[in-house]
């Protein structure tokens, strides 16, 4: 689990694709410090499990799933990722529930200045739409962010001016695709309300008076 908190801008390494599934080498320092082979660090807000590493670099397999759902594909050498390890035991909760699963992709239809702020318009399906609110959570690029306003096909979220520096969306233009996680809790509230109250579960007792008479009961 994540808390959408960045924690260093990486870099991409390299990048080496295969049929449907990509290989992906990432330059880092802080979220190096402590890591070992098979822990799982969000790249853009994509879980993803370390399979190798250095003191310099890791890399991580991204398979055909998320390759299909997220805005990794685009990718080139050289351009900069959001980083974040796995919340350990103790530490503070800062930002919210990320669970570095995405939900698809967005694309920025405008960036505007707002005083120290800087206000992001970006575009999504409605399907993923149908999961954001006004004033609640949600992760781009793996960052945790209040949503300002909403429509059916958009969303606008502001940053200060450490978010913009701290992160890609600081970086990314107009156009530009965005992972999109929505708030996890939101979707266990709609599954239970379409499912409805649980079924009671009656079932047939086997107690029976021949049971009882051959255990020494009197009838």
């Amino acid at each position: 689990m994540f808390t959408g908190l960045v924690e260093e801008l990486g870099r991409v390494k390299h990048l080496a694709k295969g049929d449907k599934s990509v290989k992906i080498s990432i330059s880092a320092k802080k979220v190096l410090e402590d890591v070992k082979l098979g822990d799982s660090i969000a790249v853009n807000g994509t879980c993803l499990t370390v399979v190798d590493y250095n003191d310099t670099w890791f890399t991580a397999d991204v398979m055909p799933e998320t390759v299909n759902r997220t805005a990794l594909a685009v990718l080139k050498p050289g351009d900069q990722v959001n980083l974040e390890r796995t919340l350990a035991v103790g530490d503070r909760f800062g930002g919210h529930i990320v669970s570095g699963h995405i939900d698809g992709v967005g694309t920025i239809l405008a960036k505007q200045q707002n005083d120290i702020a800087v206000i992001i318009k970006i575009a999504a399906d409605p399907e993923i739409m149908r999961y954001i609110v006004k004033k609640g959570s949600i992760a781009i690029d793996g960052i945790s962010l209040t949503v300002v306003e909403t429509s059916d096909n958009w969303f606008t979220v502001s940053l200060i001016p450490h978010t913009a520096a701290a992160t890609t969306l600081g970086i990314k233009g107009v156009q530009a695709t965005v992972n999109l996680e929505t708030d996890v809790i939101g979707k266990y509230i709609e599954k239970f309300m379409r499912l409805g109250p649980a079924e009671p579960k009656h079932t047939k007792s086997t107690l029976t008076a021949e049971f009882l008479l051959e255990n020494g009961f009197n009838l």
